[in-house]
C-alpha cells in the first residue's frame, strides 16, 4: 500500500465516509509502471489494455504520457478518444466484432483491427468498402493460438487460430484489399514465466516466412499482455520480461526484427489499487471443534473480485490484527448466490481475532475489479473507485 492510499483511507474513515467497499487507485504508481514498460522495451509501442481499468483519470494520464490503447469495443474507443488520444494510437483488439461496430470504429478514424478467421476479415473489408476507404488503408493482424503454460489465466481457447491457418487468414485479408499487417498472440494473464514468449515468437516468425513466400510481407508482432502484478507470490520485474522478449525476437527474427507492440493491462494498473472492505460475519458450519471459520466480506465475486473464480488470483489481504495467531478460513461475499465464495478449496489464513466490523485491505486490485463490478447484483451497488 502506498503512503498516499494509506493517508486517503485514514482521512476517509475520520470523516465517516466508509459506507461500503471502495477501491482506491494511486496514479503515481500507474505513471511509474508506464515508465518501466517504456524503458524495458524501448523499441516497442505500449498499447494499454483499456478493459483492465478504463477510469478517465488513468486513460488521461496514459494518453498524456504517449501511450497507445488496446480497445475491445466502440465504447472503449470513445473513452480513449475523450481522454485525448488520437485514432492512430488505438487498436480494435477484440477478434469478435459486429460489422456495424467496425463501421463506427472506422468512422472514428480507427485503422488497426484484430482478426482470427476469414469471416472477421470479410466483415472488416465490407465495412471499409462501405466507408469509401482505399485499398490498404485498414490494417489487420491475425491472432494465433499459443501455449499459456505458466499463466494463472490461460487465454488461448476463445481467441486465436492455429499458426498454419493464420497465413491463410492474412492472405485472405490481402486479397480483400486490406493491409495484412502482422501477427498477435497472448501468453496468458498473470504470466510468471519470462520465457513464455519464446515459443509464441517462433510461431509468429513461421507465419512471417510463409506469408513472405506468398508475396505478403508482414510488419508487426503484437506481443500481447500477460505481464503480471504481484499478489501473494513474487513475480519477475518488467526488466526481466523485456530482456527475455528481446532475446527471443533476436533468436527467431535475426537482424530483421519487426515492429512490436505490447498490451499491458494488469501489469499497468494492478498494483496501483487497493480495496478497503468490511467483515460482515464470522461463523462456523459445525461443532466448536471445527477449525475452519467462514469470513463474509461486504465484497465478493459479483462486487469486483470475479478473478477469484477457481481461486486463480489469490489477493493479499491485510488486517489491523496482522501478526497475531491465524487459523484457516473460507472467505465469501455477501450475496445470496452460492458461487459467491472466494477461497474455499485452499483455505486462507486470517487472524483469530478478526471480528465483525473490522476493515480488511485487499491489495493488488487496480485491474479487473471495477470493470467486473458493473451490475448491482442483489441490490449491492457497483464497486466505488476513487483515483488519487
Amino acid at each position: 500500500m502506498t503512503d498516499r492510499i494509506r493517508d486517503f483511507l485514514r482521512a476517509r474513515r475520520d470523516l465517516g465516509r466508509d459506507e461500503g467497499p471502495v477501491m482506491v487507485l494511486d496514479l503515481d504508481v500507474v505513471r511509474d509502471n508506464y515508465t518501466a514498460f517504456a524503458r524495458s522495451l524501448p523499441d516497442t509501442r505500449v498499447f494499454y489494455a483499456v478493459k483492465a481499468n478504463p477510469a478517465p483519470e488513468v486513460l488521461g494520464l496514459l494518453a498524456e504520457m504517449g501511450s497507445c490503447f488496446d480497445t475491445a469495443s466502440v465504447a472503449e474507443i470513445e473513452m480513449v478518444l475523450a481522454a485525448g488520444a488520437t485514432p492512430e494510437r488505438i487498436s480494435f483488439g477484440n477478434t469478435i466484432k459486429k460489422e456495424r461496430c467496425i463501421g463506427r470504429a472506422l468512422a472514428h478514424g480507427i485503422r488497426l483491427f484484430a482478426v482470427d478467421c476469414e469471416a472477421e476479415v470479410e466483415k472488416i473489408a465490407r465495412a471499409a468498402t462501405a466507408a469509401g476507404l482505399e485499398a490498404g488503408a485498414v490494417q489487420v493482424f491475425c491472432r494465433i493460438l499459443c501455449d499459456g503454460a505458466g499463466a494463472d489465466w490461460p487465454l488461448s481457447r476463445k481467441f486465436g487460430c492455429v499458426p498454419e491457418m493464420a497465413t491463410d487468414v492474412l492472405e485472405h485479408a490481402h486479397r480483400q484489399g486490406l493491409s495484412a499487417y502482422g501477427v498477435s498472440f497472448h501468453v496468458g494473464s498473470q504470466q510468471g514465466n519470462t520465457e513464455a514468449w519464446d515459443g509464441a515468437l517462433a510461431s509468429a516468425a513461421a507465419v512471417f516466412r510463409e506469408c513472405a513466400e506468398r508475396g505478403i510481407f508482414l510488419s508487426m508482432v503484437n506481443l500481447g499482455g500477460g505481464f503480471p502484478t504481484q499478489y501473494l507470490k513474487a513475480v519477475p520485474g518488467v526488466e526481466s520480461y523485456g530482456d527475455a522478449i528481446f532475446r527471443a525476437l533476436t533468436k527467431h527474427f535475426g537482424n530483421r526484427i519487426p515492429e512490436t507492440i505490447i498490451e499491458p493491462g494488469r501489469g499497468m494498473v494492478g498494483n496501483a489499487g487497493m480495496i478497503e472492505a468490511e467483515v460482515v460475519l464470522v461463523s462456523k458450519k459445525s461443532a466448536e471443534e471445527d477449525e475452519v471459520r467462514w469470513v463474509y466480506l461486504d465484497i465478493g465475486k459479483f462486487g469486483g473480485l470475479a478473478e477469484t473464480m477457481d481461486e486463480a488470483i489469490r489477493y493479499p489481504i491485510r488486517t489491523r490484527h496482522d501478526g497475531e495467531r491465524t487459523e484457516p478460513c473460507v472467505i465469501a461475499g455477501p450475496t445470496c448466490d452460492s458461487v459467491d465464495v472466494l477461497y474455499e478449496r485452499q483455505h486462507y489464513p486470517l487472524p483469530v481475532s478478526l471480528s465483525i466490523g473490522d476493515k480488511v485491505l485487499i491489495e493488488g486490485t487496480g485491474a479487473y475489479t471495477t470493470t467486473y463490478a458493473a451490475v448491482a447484483f442483489n441490490g449491492f451497488p457497483p464497486l466505488q473507485q476513487i483515483v488519487i
